[in-house]
C-alpha cells in the first residue's frame, strides 16, 4: 500500500511539472515582437538629465529609439554615427532616445563620461522597456512616428550617417 501512494506522489508530482513546463514553453512563444506597423508600446523611463519621458511625449517628432549596452561591441561601434546622426537630424524633428541595459551603473557611467552622447539617454538595468518590444539582441532601433507605430526597426549596428538611412527617416517627416 505504501508503495501505490509513492507512486501516486510521484505522478503527481510529475504532472505538476508536466503542466509547469508547458507553461514557460507556452509564455516563451506568446512574447510579443514588436515589427514595423505596430504600434510602439508605451514606456516611461528617466533620462540622465533627470528628465521623466514617455513614448507619448515625442507627439510632432520622430522618435529614434535605440537599445544599447557598454558590453555591446557592435552598440559602441555604432554610437559615434548614432550621435553625428543625432546632431544633424534633430534640428528636422527628429529625437533621438538610447535606453542602456547595462546593470553595472558604474560601467554605464563611465561611458557616459567618455563619449558624451548628443541625445537623451536613460538605464533601463532591469531590461523592462526592450522586453515590451521584444527586443532580445543589441543594439536594436525602432523609429517611431508621429502617431506611435513603428515605422523601421534596425537589428543590429548600423551606420547612421549612411545616405540611405538618411534618406529613410528624413522621408518620415
Amino acid at each position: 500500500m505504501g508503495r501505490s501512494k509513492a507512486d501516486r506522489v510521484l505522478l503527481a508530482a510529475l504532472g505538476v511539472l508536466f503542466l509547469s513546463f508547458i507553461f514557460v514553453i507556452h509564455d516563451l512563444f506568446d512574447q510579443r515582437i514588436i515589427d514595423v506597423g505596430d504600434k510602439a508600446p508605451e514606456f516611461s523611463v528617466t533620462t540622465e538629465t533627470g528628465r521623466r519621458i514617455t513614448e507619448s511625449d515625442f507627439g510632432g517628432k520622430l522618435l529614434v529609439l535605440n537599445f544599447w549596452a557598454t558590453w555591446c561591441p557592435p552598440c559602441i561601434e555604432e554610437m559615434p554615427s548614432l550621435n553625428q546622426f543625432a546632431r544633424q537630424l534633430s534640428p528636422d524633428g527628429v529625437v533621438v532616445l538610447g535606453v542602456s541595459v547595462d546593470k553595472n551603473e558604474n560601467a554605464y557611467r563611465r561611458f557616459l563620461q567618455q563619449q558624451r552622447p548628443d541625445f537623451q539617454v536613460a538605464r533601463d538595468a532591469n531590461a523592462d522597456i526592450p522586453t515590451e518590444y521584444g527586443t532580445f539582441k543589441w543594439p536594436e532601433t525602432y523609429v517611431i512616428d508621429r502617431s506611435g507605430r513603428v515605422v523601421i526597426k534596425h537589428v543590429g549596428p548600423r551606420n547612421w550617417l549612411d545616405p540611405g538611412i538618411i534618406r529613410e527617416v528624413k522621408a518620415l517627416l
